[in-house]
């Protein structure tokens, strides 16, 4: 089979990193990707540690608003499509690269898979909401990570399309995890200066636009983590760094390093590693679950119940009190429990295209 896979932010780089790879063993696969993710260190630095194979197209798309990111992509990718005239499209997630790619397809009648279906956080302001539910209904096979994610595709009548295959972001994380100990120990602060990784410290990845576009919400994050007893690594998003920078200068924290953002491997060695976790990513707070680090997400909505167990992972205002108090809350760590599947979804999820294309 040929299979187009379109990819643009660093979740879906992870993904395809064990699709792709087990895709391409029997199989012809093209990978586009839109460019969503810029940024040497969002991008380029994902393709080169996870061994992902060089696209054969970099559409080099970013910035400007959702409707023109989307639109622009939409316009290329439908000429991609014509172009290789593929058996199926693969998206993965709810990004605007998601969205655009299914919409393309769609419109000239390519079939559509897509992992990580199901998802809901049943908040509609959310743009991602937006585009997990328009992806979900016009694919032709959708793939869950999850059981609950089968359950809210039965709530929409989609159960037909659904099959549960597990997360290709736990089999990435189990496969990578090994490699991530013998990653550098030693990280570039925003200054430039390089620093090594504290023998104790916390996590922290902070990066979404309601938490980071108005001082307000930030300086409440950080000034949590000022008060912890350890001191927290704080790698900074591109688009957020002047008010990073900012904060640091008014509020002379001295608990808290901002960072160059990192590679997928060293921040899967920062998590295994950490005293716990404060984030408002849905990779993070997945990878803080599989390596069983207590995580607080910073977020009004949940984007993965299944973590939500015995305090594994919390929900939290961006208000500082009540970080700092979620994260003194004891977790229960039941190792048995493991709702995102066995660890082989690429697997999985290939047998189900063939399946689908006979």
């Amino acid at each position: 089979m040929k299979v187009v896979t379109v990819v643009g932010a660093r979740p879906q780089f992870i993904k395809a990193a064990v699709v792709s790879r087990m895709i391409r063993k029997q199989h012809e696969e093209i990978l586009v990707h839109t460019g969503q993710h810029y940024d040497v260190d969002m991008s380029d630095v994902f393709f080169e540690e996870l061994e992902i194979p060089k696209p054969d197209y970099n559409l080099g798309i970013n910035g400007g608003s959702h409707a023109e990111m989307t639109a622009k992509m939409l316009v290329e990718i439908e000429k991609i499509l014509l172009e290789e005239k593929p058996d199926i499209l693969l998206v993965y997630g709810d990004t605007n690269s998601t969205l655009a790619a299914a919409l393309a397809a769609a419109k000239i009648h390519v079939p559509i898979c897509h992992v990580e279906a199901g998802a809901r956080t049943y908040c509609a302001t959310n743009p991602e909401e937006i585009n997990r539910i328009c992806t979900d209904h016009i694919s032709s096979l959708l793939l869950t990570c999850t059981k609950k994610s089968q359950d809210n595709l039965a709530k929409e009548g989609l159960e037909h399309k659904g099959r549960f295959v597990g997360d290709p972001m736990y089999e990435a994380f189990c496969f990578y995890k090994d490699k991530a100990e013998h990653m550098s120990h030693y990280l570039k602060t925003l200054e430039g200066k390089e620093i090594e990784v504290p023998a104790r410290y916390y996590y922290l990845t902070c990066h979404r636009e309601e938490n980071t576009i108005k001082d307000g919400a930030l300086e409440e994050i950080l000034g949590a983590m000022e008060q912890l007893s350890y001191p927290a690594i704080y790698p900074v998003h591109p688009r957020n760094k002047k008010r990073a920078e900012a904060l640091l200068e008014r509020c002379h924290y001295k608990n808290i390093y901002l960072t160059n953002p990192v590679g997928y491997l060293t921040s899967i060695y920062l998590v295994m590693h950490a005293e716990k976790i404060v984030t408002d990513s849905g990779g993070l707070q997945r990878e803080a679950f599989f390596a069983g680090k207590q995580c607080v997400t910073i977020l009004d909505f949940e984007v993965w119940p299944e973590t939500m167990v015995e305090n594994r992972n919390q929900l939290s205002r961006p208000d500082s009190k009540e970080i700092v108090e979620k994260l003194a809350c004891e977790q229960n760590l039941d190792y048995d429990y493991k709702p995102f599947g066995n660890g082989m979804a690429a697997a999985a999820i290939v047998k189900e295209l063939e399946k689908y294309l006979g």
